[in-house]
C-alpha cells in the first residue's frame, strides 16, 4: 500500500522545487551532526514549526531507519497502531516502510496493532518526512500512531520498541512528533512548555506525565514523547538538549493565542 500525502499544499508546498527551497531555508547544512537516539520534533505548518524541526533534524547523524511516533489527531483506526508494509509518498518521493523492524516491533508488543486507517489522514508523521528526505532520500520508516491509553502503556510501548530494536541489531533514530501548548497566550504557553521541556531534558517520563496532568499542558504528542524517552534510555541515552523553541506568535506577531514548538535531541554515548 502507498500512503499518499494528505497535507501537501497545506502544511508544506506540493511543488518539489518550492518544497526543497523552503526546507533549505530552514535547515543548517554546516552544523555539527551528533549521535542521536531520539528527537522531539514539531509537526505544524512549515511556516510556523519548520525552523524548529529543521534546526533539530540538522543536528542528527542519520541512520538507515527512523521510527516516527505521532499522536492520533483524527480519532480514526486502532488507538495504538503500526504500519509494517508499504511506503509513504511525499512530493520528494517514496519512503519505504522497514517491514522487518516493523514486524519485529509488532511481534514484541502487547499493545500495538497492525492498522492502516489510523495513518491515512494523520499529519504528524507525514510532515517529518520531507525534512528527512532532504538529507537522505533512501532511509526507511516505521510509522506508529498513539491515541489515549495512559502513561503506563506508553512506557511499556517504549520498552517494547527498544527490545525489538536490540533484537534486530539495527541502528535507528526515533522521532516523537509533537507540538507543545496549544492556543494560549504567549506567556502562559512558554511557562507551561518550559516545565514540560525540563522533564524531557531530564529524560524523566514520569515527571513529564505528572506536569502534563497537573499543569494541564496541551502538548499533543506527550504520549509519543514518553515512549521515545523510555526507549531511548533502554538504548543507552545519556542526555538531552533543547535545540530550539519558538511559538506561532514569533512568526505571526500575534501573541494572544499561540502554539509552542520545541526541538529536542536525545543523545547516546557515541557523541
Amino acid at each position: 500500500m502507498i500512503r499518499h500525502p494528505m497535507v501537501a499544499g497545506q502544511f508544506y508546498p506540493a511543488s518539489v522545487s518550492q518544497l526543497r527551497a523552503m526546507i533549505e531555508g530552514m535547515v543548517d547544512d554546516k552544523v555539527k551532526k551528533e549521535e542521536v537516539i531520539g528527537l522531539i520534533s514539531p509537526h505544524a505548518g512549515y511556516i510556523y514549526s519548520g525552523p524548529v524541526a529543521g534546526a533539530t533534524i540538522s543536528r542528527t547523524k542519520f541512520k538507515d531507519t527512523f521510527i516516527i511516533i505521532g499522536p492520533n489527531h483524527t480519532g480514526s483506526g486502532k488507538p495504538l497502531s503500526i504500519m509494517t508494509e508499504g511506503a509513504w509518498k511525499t512530493p520528494l518521493g517514496e519512503v519505504e516502510i522497514d517491514s522487518g523492524l516493523g514486524k519485529q516491533i509488532l511481534a514484541t508488543s502487547s499493545y500495538l496493532q497492525e492498522d492502516k486507517t489510523a495513518h491515512l489522514y494523520e499529519h504528524s508523521i507525514e510532515v517529518q518526512l520531507p525534512f528527512l528526505q532532504y538529507f537522505k532520500p533512501d532511509f526507511k520508516l516505521v510509522p506508529i500512531v498513539l491515541a489515549y491509553a495512559g502513561g503506563a502503556i506508553y512506557k511499556e510501548i517504549g520498552k517494547e520498541i527498544a527490545k525489538a530494536v536490540k533484537k534486530s541489531g539495527k541502528k535507528v533514530v526515533m522521532i516523537a512528533s509533537s507540538d507543545m501548548t496549544h492556543y494560549e497566550p504567549q506567556e502562559s504557553a512558554k511557562r507551561k512548555d518550559t516545565k514540560a521541556i525540563e522533564a524531557i531534558l531530564d529524560l524523566n517520563e514520569d515527571e513529564l506525565l505528572k506536569r502534563i496532568d497537573e499543569l494541564n499542558i496541551s502538548m499533543c504528542g506527550y504520549a509519543p514523547a514518553v515512549s521515545v524517552i523510555v526507549a531511548a534510555k533502554e538504548l543507552g541515552a545519556t542526555g538531552a538538549e533543547l535545540v530550539k523553541y519558538q511559538t506561532s506568535g514569533d512568526v505571526t506577531g500575534d501573541y494572544s493565542s499561540v502554539v509552542g514548538y520545541a526541538g529536542i535531541i536525545i543523545k547516546g554515548g557515541g557523541g
